[in-house]
């Protein structure tokens, strides 16, 4: 593990080299997945622990990093546009000495600074995929803004912290405590719906894009906009699934990740047509 000066910050990264994790290493020129997790309650380790040493494993070079706030990485007490994250990634990729377009990773928020991240730098983004995630449009920021205004009320009261222990665990309930500790220390609440977003038509991001969604959560409504809008767009919904499915699923969220990028990494072509059924 390091920590590389990424701006004004300094961001706890975690990279596995392919085969790092037991594998081979593949002849010829090797993918990089950059992980990018979601806000608040995430860091680093949920990749750590799910994807990252398997596609290490598979022959794939991997970065793994907390975002600002988050994890090991500073946490200034303003700075968190989206603006202000994608900004971030861009100087962690620099500070590495990576050149090859990188194939972004994101859950939840992290799935929104990855297609901003592919929006604002088409020329180092080979493929997206976003789990339980949306892209940066007008909507999302204000629904964003709202849902932060209120955690932060909430998760500052013990009343609150309790409820989420009986009925969610102990467990999740400290996750919550250190959300509260993050939006009452810094202006994450106010300034996430200040930044730059992206035209609702989406014509912004080009690059292939593959988007995993629960069947149980709100979040699949977007499938028919999604599809409509970009051509090199793949849809996956799974059966009985909430917004956990990189937690709940991780078998079968890592099977699509590899193939995905196995296949976009070596064509660098719109996805074919796939079968019926949960994949749309």
């Amino acid at each position: 593990m390091a920590k590389i000066s990424t701006g004004d910050i300094t961001t706890h990264v975690q990279q596995l080299a392919a085969g790092a994790a037991g594998g081979s290493v593949p002849d010829g020129d090797i993918p990089v997945v950059v992980f990018v997790h979601g806000l608040l309650t995430d860091s680093l380790a949920s990749y750590y622990f799910t994807l990252g040493p398997a596609l290490s494993a598979a022959g794939i070079d991997t970065v793994m990093y907390d975002l600002r706030g988050h994890g090991r990485s500073d946490r200034p007490r303003t700075g968190y546009r989206l603006d202000d994250f994608v900004d971030d990634l861009a100087h962690l990729l620099d500070g590495l000495g990576e050149e090859r377009p990188v194939h972004l990773v994101g859950n939840s928020f992290g799935g929104t600074v990855a297609t901003a991240f592919a929006a604002w730098h088409p020329e180092r983004t080979a493929g997206v995929v976003m789990i339980e995630s949306e892209p940066p449009v007008a909507d999302w920021a204000a629904r964003m803004a709202e849902g932060l205004a209120h955690a932060q009320r909430e998760l500052v009261r013990d009343e609150v912290i309790d409820w989420i222990a009986e009925h969610n665990g102990a467990h999740t309930a400290r996750l919550s405590r250190g959300a509260g500790r993050i939006l009452a220390g810094t202006a994450i609440a106010e300034e996430i719906s200040l930044g730059r977003t992206i035209d609702d038509d989406l014509s912004a991001i080009r690059c292939p894009l593959l988007a995993v969604f629960g069947g149980d959560s709100g979040l699949n409504a977007q499938v028919p906009w999604l599809e409509a809008r970009l051509p090199l767009c793949r849809t996956v919904v799974l059966p009985d699934q909430g917004h956990s499915v990189l937690v709940e699923q991780p078998t079968r969220t890592r099977e699509l990740v590899l193939d995905w990028v196995r296949e976009h990494h070596a064509a660098g072509t719109a996805p074919p047509a796939v079968a019926a059924g949960a994949v749309r």
